[in-house]
């Protein structure tokens, strides 16, 4: 139970930091509402999402994605603060005292997921507007899956983290891997259609099944819909190592570091 603390302690400096610095919420749930609408109303006239179910608008195609760009900018905004809280001393601080170094790394992972999370399910409240009805039991099973991603992609940012010197390097490597997993993701443009070389890069893609899950229990009622995406079950599976597997390698960093 004492390991504990350090991770409650650090998830909830991760809240108290999101509450005192308002901006933000601009910068993580504006930016992507801001694609969401102008590149889906833009493209919605234009464009139909291949393979897709039958009355399937491009900005319903695009909701799931702007959900997981909302989760994908949390993570950056959060584990940004790691190379922050080393250039201030804060670091070096918590990797002196007797705690291991899976417990920080846990409770950073854990707070901006929270984050993620308490910002994708406000995303949820504009479902109505395209056209999806959401139930209860598709509410909570988008959220459990907004978790298991939310984990995952915070863990990824915190492998980078702790790696970087600077916060210009930092969102220098962010930009070059995350963006491009966020593009392959199914997200943007579905792999029905794409070429071949995509079409392998997206299938590599872990984002491309927390996409597909994503989709899956947002259309719980009518699955129909979203036929030619990966089945929920093994996308959560794979969802789900993913995340273990940049908790591990985040840890893994953390252990590296020096004080």
């Amino acid at each position: 139970m004492t390991q504990l603390l350090p991770v409650y302690t650090l998830w909830r400096r991760e809240m108290v930091r999101f509450v005192r610095q308002r901006s933000r919420v601009t910068g993580a749930l504006l930016q992507p509402l801001v694609f969401w609408l102008l590149l889906g109303g833009g493209l919605n006239a234009s464009f139909r999402p291949a393979g897709s179910g039958d009355g399937l608008s491009y900005v319903a195609y695009f909701y799931p994605g702007m959900i997981a760009l909302v989760l994908l900018f949390t993570a950056i905004f959060s584990t940004i603060s790691t190379v922050e809280d080393r250039n201030a001393g804060f670091l070096q601080g918590v990797l002196v005292a007797p705690v291991p170094r899976w417990a920080v790394v846990l409770g950073q992972a854990l707070g901006g997921a929270t984050l993620a999370v308490a910002q994708g399910a406000l995303c949820l409240l504009m479902a109505p507007l395209v056209g999806i009805a959401l139930s209860p039991a598709s509410v909570v099973a988008t959220i459990v899956v907004m978790t298991i991603v939310a984990v995952g992609l915070t863990s990824l940012g915190l492998v980078i983290a702790w790696r970087m010197e600077s916060t210009q390097g930092f969102h220098a490597i962010m930009n070059l891997i995350l963006i491009p997993i966020w593009l392959l993701s199914g997200a943007f443009f579905p792999a029905t259609g794409a070429p071949a070389p995509l079409k392998i890069l997206m299938t590599l893609d872990p984002l491309t099944y927390g996409m597909a899950a994503l989709r899956r229990t947002l259309y719980l009622a009518d699955p129909g819909v979203v036929a030619t995406v990966p089945p929920l079950l093994p996308s959560l599976a794979v969802s789900a190592a993913f995340g273990a597997l940049a908790l591990w390698g985040a840890a893994r960093m953390a252990q590296r570091a020096a004080v």
